[in-house]
């Protein structure tokens, strides 16, 4: 599928300024973020997609290379490129996903008070220590989370384990045992380096952390025994997340500051928690109905008959009519599942099924001949 032009995305002209760019970002930003519309594939992607746009218009070098080449301006192994960022697809320029765009809208946010007041985040990728040092943010982890629907029709606290990155105890995180630090001299404290390539579009300029400091801008002088200058160390903790009822597999709930710990006194990451649907001996969804079988004999279909049907929360009576036909559905409202934050629910779907008994004794043969006569 092609790319849809960056400023057509944005909904700003070509002659934009720096500030309208910022502006337009600002209020897509904020009405298509996860956190806003949880489990909404079509503002997940309509995010990515603006902070993609936004990455490369707030960029004067990307913007004008844009502008020349468009999409194209950044194809290849040697296009201007986003450091970091992963590639899921083709269809011209460079792509990322999701998880990409999250990252880039905190470091966006780290240095914008609208974004940290509207969302409650405490800074972007980096944030300032003592001394002028500029700590990395630490990783967002992800965990998967099976529920039985059980789970899912009334809501649910859960406790997960989580094995996560944490601050060193013996060093406080410093790295270093007596807390010296010096300036990288890779990177000359900026934390990021350049690497320039060419290409057919000539010289690119690519940005990354810097491999020596990592992005911190300052390495340790005497490491620490305990976490070997790094001042994290691998542990496990426990985090209770509250399930709302109405989840449905994919969607996740985002857990904030419960990732990886940052470097250097960095913010620590998020931990998103993705809900997946464990399989049910009785039901199968259908978004929030349900469905189930009923199994009757011939004579309960012909006579009718007034079976129990086991729900999620209750047993209920459903009445059979005679004559009832194989396959008939019944519908139960309000039985199925709710509908994730609102008060509406969907139906049970009861699916009867005449069953033909397999052996027959002597008595029920006879019977069945009779009938047989009858014309039934």
């Amino acid at each position: 599928m092609a790319k849809r032009d960056y400023y057509d995305v944005l909904g700003i002209q070509k002659n934009a300024s720096d500030d309208d760019i910022k502006k337009a970002y600002r209020k897509l930003a904020v009405q298509y973020h996860p956190d806003k519309n949880p489990g909404d594939k079509v503002a997940e992607e309509k995010f990515r997609e603006t902070t993609e746009a936004y990455e490369v218009l707030k960029d004067a070098k990307k913007r004008a290379q844009y502008d020349q080449f468009g999409h194209a301006a950044f194809d290849g192994p040697s296009g201007g490129g986003y450091g970091g960022f992963r590639g899921y697809g083709g269809g011209g320029g460079v792509q990322f996903d999701l998880s990409d765009a999250l990252r880039a809208f905190m470091n966006n946010v780290g240095n914008d008070s609208f974004f940290s007041d509207l969302f409650g985040f405490g800074g972007g990728s980096r944030s300032r220590r003592g001394g002028g040092h500029s700590g990395v943010k630490g990783n967002d982890l992800q965990v998967r989370l099976p529920l039985t629907l059980e789970e899912i029709s009334t809501g649910v606290k859960k406790t997960i384990k989580v094995k996560r990155l944490d601050r060193c105890g013996e060093c406080t995180g410093t790295g270093s045992k007596s807390g010296k630090r010096a300036t990288c001299a890779k990177c000359h404290g900026a934390g990021r380096v350049r690497h320039v390539s060419n290409s057919f579009f000539g010289q690119m300029i690519q940005e990354s952390a810097c491999p020596v400091c990592k992005g911190d801008g300052e390495i340790v002088v005497d490491p620490c025994s305990a976490c070997g200058g790094s001042g994290l160390r691998q542990t496990e903790t426990t985090v209770s997340v509250d399930i709302p009822a109405g989840v449905a597999e994919g969607n996740y709930i985002t857990v904030p500051e419960k990732g990886d710990a940052g470097r250097g006194g960095g913010p620590s990451g998020n931990l998103m928690v993705i809900i997946l649907e464990k399989e049910h001996d009785r039901f199968t969804r259908h978004g929030i109905d349900l469905a189930c079988d009923l199994d009757i004999t011939f004579s309960e279909a012909a006579l009718g008959c007034s079976k129990t049907i086991e729900t999620l929360e209750d047993k209920i009576k459903l009445k059979i009519p005679g004559g009832t036909q194989s396959e008939k559905i019944f519908q139960l409202k309000s039985k199925g599942l709710p509908e994730l934050r609102s008060k509406n629910r969907g139906v049970l779907l009861v699916h009867v099924r005449v069953v033909t008994p397999e052996k027959l004794g002597k008595q029920e043969k006879e019977l069945f001949e009779k009938l047989a006569s009858l014309g039934l």
